[in-house]
């Protein structure tokens, strides 16, 4: 399991915060609402955490069965990281939301938005640099924010603001592309 390293723990969190970018969701969430959709922030949360941990445990399956190894996982999810910072400060859509319509709380919250490909991709890279249990504390501490922040979207709108969201979507924005850049040179140096 490893042991705990507080520098690690802020670390992930960062990026997982980063990547999963509830706060940058409000506006969608509160979009569902409107549209007279339920969201359940207790379901989720819980939904989202069993995604996360199951492919964190499941990805290196996955791997082995198509011959990849974690670093070049790792690079790849990186490069995804990239391209979703990207998206994120410059306001463009490169990966498209093409998910089916239904229930708002498992389709389309906890997937894609929550446990999306750039989640679960990032859960593998960060195995790849930190120790098991300093990713499930920034997991947790993660989670625990996309219970509070759901449970709460019309509060954390008001307390916000239009601006505030931009900003925090800016802000997170260039601190993943910072952590995605290191993903990628620390794991390309690996497999050199």
């Amino acid at each position: 399991m490893g042991t705990i390293n507080l520098a690690h723990i802020f670390s992930a969190t960062l990026v997982l915060l980063s990547i999963i970018d509830i706060v940058g969701s409000v506006p969608i969430i509160l979009d569902f609402r409107a549209k007279g959709k339920e969201v359940n922030a207790l379901k989720a949360t819980i939904y989202s955490t069993i995604l996360m941990v199951g492919f964190y445990y499941g990805g290196n399956w996955i791997l082995n069965v198509f011959n990849c190894n974690i670093q070049s996982f790792a690079a790849a999810g990186g490069f995804l990281l990239f391209l979703m910072a990207l998206e994120m400060i410059l306001d463009v859509e490169i990966f498209k939301n093409n998910a089916p319509s239904g229930g708002a709380t498992l389709v389309p919250l906890v997937f894609p938005l929550l446990a999306g490909a750039g989640v679960l991709t990032t859960l593998i890279s960060l195995k790849a640099m930190y120790d098991d249990i300093n990713i499930f504390i920034a997991l947790a501490i993660n989670m625990l924010w996309v219970y509070i922040v759901i449970r709460s979207t019309d509060r954390v709108q008001h307390l916000l603001g239009e601006a505030g969201i931009y900003f925090s979507r800016k802000f997170f924005g260039i601190i993943l592309l910072a952590m995605s850049v290191k993903m990628m040179t620390e794991n390309i140096a690996k497999l050199f």
